[in-house]
């Protein structure tokens, strides 16, 4: 990765992300420099109006106190940015464009090493601006509304069921039902990959084939055979929500 990055090994980095730590990580293999690491638009604001401008900004979409693209209204940025963002590529391939990158949670090295060489050929030369237009275009397509209730039937009755209420997701025999905290299971129209594009994917999982689960009903992740990893939940018994082999690094950093 060092030979690869080599054009950034003098850069100034600036990380503005809450979660930053693997990013971090790759930068450090890289031996680049990270000036700062800020976790909200209102301090990011104010490092950008008193300091000067970096050779490269890594900016999270999601910051502690709203979206990053705030940042750009109250204050003037001439530093390229590479965006990070857990959201699904296909929501983010129409904006790859010369003066912005992206780098998908959780972040991999060879991605980093090759959004690096892109600011290197594309940015680091010609020190493009941030394009605002794009920029606008990527904040209606990435502040998309998750599903917050799901309605269930209950005989003649019909039921919302908040997301936060909801252990997990899990299908069985060519049915999709969800789990709530109290333990309780009510069959759904949707099948579990519709179910995986309506959810948040920093609160839902798709540990399997079978469980999509929620980050907060976790009570805790063990080791378990063919390295894979078992879930226990903090509202149920249920023992069979396994990591599948596949997903078990991917599933670790979704944990942090």
């Amino acid at each position: 990765l060092k030979a690869d990055a080599e054009g950034t090994r003098d850069s100034r980095l600036l990380l503005c992300d809450l979660t930053a730590r693997t990013l971090r990580t790759g930068l450090s293999l890289l031996g680049i420099e990270v000036v700062e690491r800020i976790g909200s638009i209102k301090k990011s604001v104010e490092w950008f109006r008193n300091n000067n401008p970096v050779d490269l900004v890594f900016m999270d979409i999601q910051l502690a106190d709203g979206l990053s693209f705030e940042i750009f209204e109250q204050c003037k940025l001439d530093s390229p940015v590479i965006f990070t963002t857990a959201f699904d590529e296909y929501a983010i391939k129409a904006f790859k464009v010369n003066s912005i990158d992206y780098l998908l949670k959780p972040i991999d090295f060879q991605d980093l090493s090759k959004a690096l060489n892109k600011f290197t050929s594309m940015h680091y030369v010609h020190k493009t601006p941030v394009n605002q237009g794009k920029m606008e275009e990527l904040l209606q397509l990435l502040t998309k509304q998750y599903k917050s209730r799901f309605v269930v039937k209950i005989g003649l009755h019909i039921r919302p069921i908040e997301v936060s209420e909801i252990q997990y997701f899990y299908s069985l025999e060519k049915a999709t039902f969800l789990c709530t905290n109290e333990n309780k299971s009510y069959a759904l129209d949707f099948s579990l990959d519709q179910i995986e594009g309506l959810v948040d994917p920093q609160l839902f999982y798709r540990i399997n084939r079978k469980f999509l689960v929620n980050i907060k009903a976790i009570k805790e992740v063990i080791s378990y055979s063919g390295s894979r990893l078992k879930i226990s939940f903090k509202y149920s018994d249920e023992d069979d929500a396994i990591v599948s082999r596949e997903k078990v690094a991917d599933f670790k950093n979704w944990l942090e």
